[in-house]
């Protein structure tokens, strides 16, 4: 039964200090030109980009910025040009360059030491490369230096150095995230007055996190190993915007004493290892826009006052979510009316949805799922017309589905699992065209699958499994465009599996330039939801999904007959098929060796005969496999590649052999009886062979025995039948 997860991770949007302003129209000064000109060679530029790169004048020089008296390159901008290779030496010789920024390229190798040569330079973005460590002693010459970009090169690796807070007392931004860096952050750092944004996050740095004594404005220190409780970040009150300590092992309560942060607009401590209460005096100001304290063994009410006044909170998320809140939600919470994201999922939250929640007219996501709220679901909710997520699976909410939620025509992704939620569908959701993914599942739903889901044209995972609906499969149920995951098992449906429309999803058929996602999850975690926030412009935040569940379909447990569609086995972008625990009939098609993405195959208890497709042990993606309780015949070598992993696989079948060579086989069926076995012609048939007739005879002498002595020796089991047999006369 597929289950709905979503994540939330805050990318920052940021950008590199613009280049200072610079004279376009200048002549290219002839030594800085002909240390360019390396740049241009096939091995460094292999897309070309710096093919334009000709003339004496600067402006025709793409990402070069030069000074219009001497005509020195003062300015190197090649982002995303496509570069390969070792960093350039050539670079060395531009002994006035001021910027240099090549990131989002593919340079390789280490930094030359030679950069240390460059006493100019005030910008140095290396980011987004390939670039191997460790940083040269030679860059703390440059004593200029005012932001130091290396982020996102994974094979860096080593320690940060003792000397980088102390090499330049102009140093004011510093990213070295993602960069694969062990041992603790330099005390160095944590005094380097000029110090106002720093980001070493996701790296495997440790020890315990101490205060800063200069006044930051921006702190990523996010996916660590550091450890200690949450320093109050005195010197930072009045300054810090940005404090994001996520996915590291803090311990200890949230202190009062981060409020008084007063700058502060995203707060993310999500993932460590908070735990008590949260003060009633922990409140934010007004310009606090994302507050993220998930992951954590908070506890207590959830808390009523957020920001100083409500009515002029600008906050856009809350996420309070995996913690261990109880009671109700608060009142309070609906008066954040500019909340574009509320989550509150995996608590031990009571009571009902409050109605007020209609009140919060921006809400684009709301998830209050894995609680133990109950109710109804609130007509209000119509009143959130921009909302796009409702997860509110497994919860107590019963009754049905109001046909007010029609107007939430923007909603892409409902979630309702594991309530008692009744009536039929989709009646009360036909208005709802944007529907993408749908999770009623582990409800009361009954009725037939009606036509009217057709309406959702955008429709990608459907799961209704578990629940009473009724029926059969109609012929239009594979026809959408976009469909990736269909789960209607554990139902009543009955009648032939349709047998037309698979060329239709384009995931279905494995049409890779379709896919968002490749090698879904088969575990149950099928979306991900991301948000932006935009700092620099316009301060909003923008969420987004993105559909992360494995491609199958799953009609186990119905009552569906006839013969598995040869189109169904050769959909070759199925991840899973599970057609277990039905009555289907008839040969195993041929074409399953078509589907090279398998991983999970599942046709057992069902009344299918003929032999083992041979293809199946091509199917070199697979992961589980069962046939098991079938009528399979013939013999399956354990010798034949990728099935010795499926121990069990092909239990139940009488008539196949599953043997270590084929003379085993053959020789096992040279030995069975010609005649029939009823008529005495020297055995019986089981599961694992032929009884003899004197084993017969004993094993029946046995039962009649003790059956007999059951009857003659125990008062009970004489009154019970005689009872039985007063009754039926």
């Amino acid at each position: 039964m597929p289950r709905l997860i979503f994540t939330l991770l805050i990318c920052i949007a940021s950008s590199v200090s613009s280049l200072p302003p610079l004279a376009a129209d200048s002549v290219l000064h002839p030594d800085d030109k002909a240390s360019l000109v390396k740049l241009r060679s096939p091995s460094t530029d292999p897309r070309g980009s710096l093919l334009s790169w000709n003339g004496s004048n600067c402006s025709s020089w793409a990402g070069v910025s030069c000074n219009k008296a001497t005509g020195r390159v003062v300015a190197l901008d090649l982002s995303g040009f496509g570069l390969v290779g070792p960093l350039p030496l050539s670079l060395c010789k531009l002994p006035l360059i001021r910027t240099v920024i090549l990131s989002k390229n593919a340079f390789s190798g280490v930094i030359p030491p030679c950069f240390g040569r460059l006493h100019a330079l005030e910008t140095l973005d290396l980011g987004c490369n390939h670039l191997r460590g460790p940083l040269p002693s030679q860059l703390a010459r440059l004593c200029r230096l005012k932001e130091l970009l290396l982020s996102d090169n994974p094979s860096f690796g080593g320690k940060i150095p003792e000397w980088i807070g102390n090499f330049s007392s102009d140093l004011s931004k510093l990213e070295l995230s993602s960069d694969s860096l062990e041992g603790q952050i330099p005390v160095s750092l944590f005094n380097l007055r000029s110090l106002r944004e720093l980001d070493l996050s996701d790296n495997q740095l440790v020890g315990t996190l101490k205060d800063f004594s200069q006044p930051l404005i921006s702190l990523n220190l996010a996916s660590n190993q550091l450890s200690g409780t949450l320093p109050c970040f005195w010197a930072s009150s009045n300054s810090l915007s940005v404090l994001n300590l996520a996915g590291n092992n803090i311990v200890g309560g949230v202190p009062t004493c981060i409020s008084s942060l007063r700058a502060l607009t995203l707060l993310n401590l999500s993932s460590n290892g908070f735990e008590f209460s949260i003060s009633p005096r922990l409140i934010f100001s007004d310009r606090l826009l994302v507050l993220d304290l998930s992951s954590n063994a908070l506890s207590g009410p959830v808390p009523r006052g957020i920001v100083e006044y409500s009515a002029r909170s600008a906050l856009l998320l809350l996420n309070l979510s995996n913690n261990q809140f109880s009671g109700e939600i608060p009142l309070e919470i609906t008066e954040l009316r500019s909340l574009l994201g509320l989550f509150l999922s995996h608590n031990q939250l009571t009571g009902d949805i409050p109605a007020a929640i209609g009140n919060l007219t921006y809400l684009q996501a709301l998830d209050l799922s894995h609680n133990s709220l109950s109710g109804q679901i609130p007509i209000s909710l119509a009143g959130c017309f921009q909302l796009w997520q409702l997860k509110l699976s497994h919860n107590n909410l019963s009754g049905t589905l109001r046909p007010e939620l029609d107007a939430l025509d923007s909603l892409r992704i409902l979630d309702l699992a594991g309530n008692r939620i009744s009536g039929e569908i989709p009646l009360p959701l036909a208005g709802c065209k944007s529907l993408e993914v749908i999770d009623l599942s582990s409800n009361n739903i009954a009725g037939e699958l009606s036509s009217a889901i057709l309406k959702w044209q955008n429709l990608r995972l459907l799961s209704l499994a578990g629940n009473k609906l009724s029926g059969g499969l109609p012929d239009w149920i594979f026809s959408f465009q976009f469909l990736r995951s269909l789960d209607l098992s554990d139902n009543k449906l009955f009648g032939y599996i349709p047998g037309g429309d698979f060329n239709v999803s384009s995931d279905f058929n494995g049409d890779e330039h379709d896919l968002l996602f490749h090698g879904g999850s088969l575990t149950g975690e099928n979306a991900f939801v991301w948000g932006m926030l935009d700092f620099k412009g316009s301060r909003q935040l923008e969420l987004h999904y993105e559909l992360t569940s494995a491609v199958g379909i799953d009609l186990a447990g119905n009552s569906l007959h006839g013969e598995i569609p040869q189109g169904l086995i050769g959909l070759k972008g199925l991840e899973y098929l599970n057609l277990s625990y039905n009555h289907l009939v008839g040969r195993i098609p041929a074409s399953l060796e078509r589907m090279e993405k398998l991983r999970r195959l599942d046709l057992s208890h069902n009344s299918l005969t003929g032999s083992v497709p041979i293809g199946i042990s091509q199917l070199r993606e697979l992961e589980t496999l069962n046939l098991s309780y079938n009528c399979l015949t013939g013999q399956v070598p354990k010798r034949e590649e990728g099935l010795l992993k499926f121990p069990g696989a092909f239990a139940g079948n009488p008539g196949l052999c599953v043997e270590s060579s084929v003379r085993e086989c053959e020789g096992k069926a040279a030995k069975l009886p010609t005649g029939n076995a009823a008529g005495g012609s020297g055995g019986y048939l089981v599961e694992e062979g032929w009884m003899s007739v004197g084993a017969f005879w004993v094993s029946a002498a046995a039962s009649f025995y003790v059956t007999s002595m059951g009857f003659l020796c125990s008062q009970k089991v004489r009154i019970y039948v005689f009872q039985t047999l007063t009754q039926e006369f």
